[in-house]
């Protein structure tokens, strides 16, 4: 029996088992992205004897850091996601103890919107963050204090372990939502529901959130977050509100709200300003420190789409005990300045 060769069908069948799996790879994809921030900074009142400090720190914009998210195409309108980020100590090199402690969640994208399930950020912390001027600048922003040492800023719960959260957009309309189970005491159970609503320039958020502690001196936290932002370019204007309530197993209620006001001036397509002002006013609990404020002034210089020179400016006050511009640094003294220089660049 003869055997006819057919070279064309041959590279035919070859290029089909080629293409089959480059096919597949077309269908998912994973990125790498991240932050790398660095600021020279100069603050006075740093030690109880007043002394001064001038230093190179991680983070002066936004806290650095670097993950992974991908997709992949299940067909239908429908994808899974995942995300891993952890924060990167850009002056040191040093990573945070618990490494993907910024995300590490998996989750369904589609039509409906998006479901993750792991460790994230909260409904309070994603629909928020539009809202600050500052854009949760880790030494310029009290927008979240959340744990913030040594002073009280009562502040947002921003991310969370072992939740689900949900958010969808429909036209104008986000709506979010948050749910962590709280599988260790030092957690707690925790919920968040969210809206905004995005049109014509104006923005608008509503969230309200409460962590209810298994056990140690706090039963359950609740805030409530509003917010509204108008861009009426080349000025867009910012002002937010957060009633915060905390409820101890024994003592007094702890009450406070805090508020931002503040505008992003874009004085140039490289070039825009940003004052900011946060107070806090203290109802109920201790009150160390006694209402205090922070003003705020940053200018930032584009060197391309994703590397940036800015420099900060900020004066924190107290009308009694010890305040800190950063939210998470301690406090020696009724008012603290500070003055940097950074570079931000993003990938």
């Amino acid at each position: 029996m003869n055997k006819t060769s057919h070279p064309l069908s041959a590279c035919a069948l070859a290029a089909l088992c080629l293409a089959a799996p480059l096919s597949a790879v077309a269908q998912s994809s994973v990125s790498i992205y991240g932050i790398a921030d660095v600021i020279v900074e100069h603050r006075n009142h740093m030690s109880a004897t007043g002394g001064s400090r001038t230093s190179v720190t991680s983070g002066g914009m936004n806290t650095s850091r670097w993950g992974l998210r991908g997709s992949e195409d299940l067909g239908g309108g429908l994808s899974a996601v995942f995300n891993l980020e952890a924060e990167v100590g850009m002056d040191s090199g040093a990573a945070a103890s618990n490494y993907w402690g910024r995300q590490a969640n998996v989750g369904l994208q589609g039509a409906f919107g998006r479901v993750v399930t792991g460790r994230s950020y909260t409904t309070a912390y994603d629909f928020l963050l539009p809202f600050d001027p500052m854009g949760y600048a880790p030494f310029y922003s009290w927008a979240t204090s959340a744990g913030a040492a040594g002073t009280r800023k009562d502040g947002m719960i921003t991310g969370a372990p072992n939740l689900i959260k949900y958010e969808g957009k429909f036209g104008p309309v986000k709506l979010g939502a948050t749910v962590a189970a709280g599988e260790g005491a030092s957690t707690g159970r925790y919920a968040a529901l969210g809206a905004v609503y995005e049109a014509d320039g104006l923005g608008a958020v509503l969230v309200m959130d409460q962590r209810d502690q298994q056990t140690g001196a706090t039963s359950k936290e609740q805030t409530v977050h509003l917010g509204l932002s108008y861009d009426m370019k080349p000025v867009k204007l910012f002002v937010a509100l957060r009633q915060y309530r905390k409820t101890p197993t024994t003592g007094t209620e702890q009450k406070s709200t805090l508020g931002w006001i503040g505008a992003t001036w874009v004085v140039t397509p490289q070039l825009d300003l940003t004052p900011a002002y946060y107070f806090q006013s203290i109802k109920s609990g201790p009150a160390t420190p006694e209402n205090p404020h922070l003003l705020a002034l940053r200018a930032k210089y584009a060197l391309s789409k994703r590397t940036w020179l800015y420099a900060v400016a900020s004066n924190a006050g107290a009308k009694s005990g010890v305040v800190s511009v950063s939210r998470d640094d301690a406090a020696f003294a009724d008012t603290q300045s500070s003055f940097g220089v950074g570079i931000q660049h993003r990938f």
